[in-house]
């Protein structure tokens, strides 16, 4: 199992496990959708909107598109971004969010593997803390990310623009 920053080439497959909908979290084994590809037949068109927020997140030093990879199929993907703050001691913190894995490879633990690596790649870069937010409809979702010792702390907004 190979974890990396994803590539150009990924996008297709990181597009595709987006596609598969926000049921549940990666790893619990009651999300819903097909099973994303490795680029070629995804079914999810890569449109210019796309590349460009894909350019933006590879050159940005706080941005990272994560995969990870198994004999040249991307399996799961998520996105960190390390964001800068006077709290936590000046220490930045980590934002985890677009948690996926392949429809066809839940419920086997891979979940919890991008997710652990997720965290010492944070760790290693000196963030403080790592957040992410969860639908509240999304229970199973929620019992995962406190399996993996993320607390309940605080109630989010969100305001579409």
């Amino acid at each position: 199992m190979i974890f990396r920053t994803a590539t150009r080439q990924d996008l297709p497959a990181v597009l595709a496990l987006l596609a598969q909908g926000t049921a549940a979290p990666a790893g619990t084994g009651t999300e819903s959708g097909t099973g994303a590809g490795t680029g070629t037949g995804t079914g999810v068109a890569v449109t210019e909107a796309h590349a460009r927020a894909f350019a933006a997140i590879e050159v940005d030093p706080r941005n990272e598109l994560l995969v990870l990879e198994e004999d040249g199929i991307v399996l799961g993907c998520l996105q960190l971004t390390y964001v800068p703050g006077l709290g936590q001691g000046g220490r930045d913190r980590a934002l985890v969010e677009t948690v996926r894995i392949r429809a066809d490879r839940r419920g086997g633990g891979l979940g919890a593997e991008l997710m652990e690596r997720a965290v010492q790649r944070a760790r290693e870069r000196g963030c403080g803390l790592m957040q992410l937010t969860s639908d509240k409809r999304r229970s199973a979702a929620h019992r995962f990310y406190e399996r993996l010792g993320f607390a309940r702390s605080h109630e989010g907004f969100k305001l579409r623009l």
